[in-house]
């Protein structure tokens, strides 16, 4: 699996390359949009509503000596909190709306990487958009299932340094089980592309790193996450699927 972890970030290298030269950057302009919009959603919630959080969680703090200071330590703690629950939910936001403009992109990395298509499955617009929500709802309760225990365990001496690798690794490999959905959409029906992933999970997690570390960039990182990710998961989906038909 760590192989398969280093070749998923490898694809990075080569996606802007890719991307200018089958010239594929109209299709991600409502995409970028839809990413930016998202943030700044997310960003001004985060803003807005760690005060409140932090005014609540306070209370419990019953007497007067350093209630100020429990009360800034509360308030950064709920922002840290809105901004965690943000970003596991602004990836499979802009996932989930932008399947239907990232399967057409897809498409044409595959048939520039093989040549003539052979797909299994013929799917629409609407039915990509779909697909997209029922994959990106599924594994977002996966990813709140694991990621309340994971956080809890943050709290244990020693036993928090791992958490939070652990923490890291599930966001990523959800991060790109959904990059690689646009491409397995095509060619498996709904739990063959689960299993596909999880046969795969290296990828996934690989692709999924990078995908995080972007969204640590101002700006730029929440525009161009979704164009070199894609890209990237795009060109590795389809080499395993060569590798699984032999």
């Amino acid at each position: 699996m760590i192989k398969n972890i280093f070749s998923g970030i490898q694809a990075y290298f080569g996606a802007f390359s890719l991307i200018s030269k089958l010239k594929l950057w109209k299709y991600f302009v409502i995409p970028m949009l839809i990413s930016f919009i998202t943030a700044i959603l997310i960003g001004v919630s985060a803003y807005a509503l760690s005060d409140n959080i932090g005014f609540y969680v306070s209370k419990i703090w019953v007497w007067n000596w350093g209630k100020e200071t429990f009360t800034t330590i509360c308030n950064i703690i709920g922002g840290l909190l809105i901004i965690l629950i943000g970003l596991i939910l602004f990836k499979h936001i802009i996932m989930a709306l932008s399947a239907p403009f990232m399967s057409p992109v897809s498409e044409k990395i595959e048939h520039h990487l093989v040549g003539q298509l052979h797909t299994h499955r013929k799917t629409s617009f609407l039915a990509q958009l779909l697909r997209g929500i029922r994959i990106n709802i599924r594994n977002l309760g996966l990813e709140l299932v694991l990621t309340v225990p994971i956080l809890l365990l943050g709290f244990i001496p020693i036993i928090g340094i791992f958490s939070t690798v652990l923490l890291v690794l599930v966001q990523a490999y959800y991060a790109g089980f959904g990059n690689m959905d646009y491409t397995l959409e095509r060619h498996f029906k709904y739990h063959e592309s689960i299993q596909f992933v999880k046969n795969n999970r290296g990828l996934a997690i690989g692709n999924g790193i990078i995908f995080l570390l972007f969204l640590l960039i101002p700006v730029i990182g929440v525009i161009l996450v979704l164009p070199l990710s894609v890209t990237a998961a795009s060109v590795k989906t389809i080499e395993a699927l060569k590798l699984n038909d032999k």
